[in-house]
């Protein structure tokens, strides 16, 4: 289960609302999750003023959070689903896509990030995904997951960090970016470079440096409400 909206609430930082969109089979166990798990159901519960939830199988609807089941490439449904329970796309509005938008065609994906620019006039969106795909290492990663049924149909905006940012300039962002993670994670603090390097799996640290030279942090804006997005970097 993903503890965004956990961390985020404990620090004071919910936003006026947080949707969680996956597809159904994925939300119907996160939903017997948080049912099931005391910590998690009080935290939700605590983020709602009525007396019930709008709960079903798949589908969670709170004042403040939102799991929705649903296939990003029916943006009808998509947008049905975020308007019935409360999205208000006036507001400034953070998307985030981690290793989404790669398992859909490029058209499907291109489509999603236009509806998401024309949807949203103040918003960054942020997606974290494969970068640098067609050198050897990058091929290995895809015959790995070739080799286990999984296929990445949107790879071919995975070949650099300028194919990343170009999938959103192309389709209505006013701006776009991109780093690989090796930048990222150069730029984080020492200490937490220091507690990262002794977990056992990165005890490599050239398969880590490889690994993360293969996944990028891109981001894009519009900023409508001139909310000084344009400035967001490392």
């Amino acid at each position: 289960v993903d503890l965004c909206l956990l961390m985020l609430k404990d620090a004071n930082l919910l936003p006026r609302k947080y949707f969680e969109l996956d597809f159904p089979a994925i939300t119907s166990r996160k939903i017997h999750i948080i049912k099931t798990k005391a910590p998690l159901s009080k935290a939700v519960l605590e983020t709602h003023s009525s007396d019930s939830l709008a709960l079903d199988g798949a589908n969670l609807n709170s004042d403040r959070f939102a799991i929705l089941g649903v296939d990003l490439r029916d943006l009808a449904t998509v947008q049905q689903k975020l308007r019935d329970t409360g999205l208000d796309p006036q507001l400034p509005t953070v998307l985030v896509a981690e290793c989404v938008l790669v398992y859909m065609t490029l058209e499907h994906s291109s489509r999603l990030v236009r509806w998401a620019a024309d949807t949203f006039p103040t918003a960054l969106f942020i997606n974290y995904e494969q970068v640098n795909m067609e050198d050897r290492f990058g091929q290995v990663m895809i015959e790995n997951l070739q080799h286990r049924q999984c296929s990445l149909a949107g790879v071919t905006a995975c070949r650099s960090l300028q194919t990343q940012m170009a999938r959103f300039s192309d389709n209505g962002w006013e701006k776009a970016d991109a780093l690989n993670m090796m930048t990222v994670y150069n730029c984080l603090p020492h200490t937490d470079r220091r507690r990262m390097e002794k977990i056992e799996f990165l005890d490599e640290g050239e398969l880590l440096q490889q690994l993360l030279q293969h996944y990028g942090l891109i981001w894009a804006v519009k900023d409508a409400r001139e909310l000084g997005l344009f400035t967001i970097g490392f």
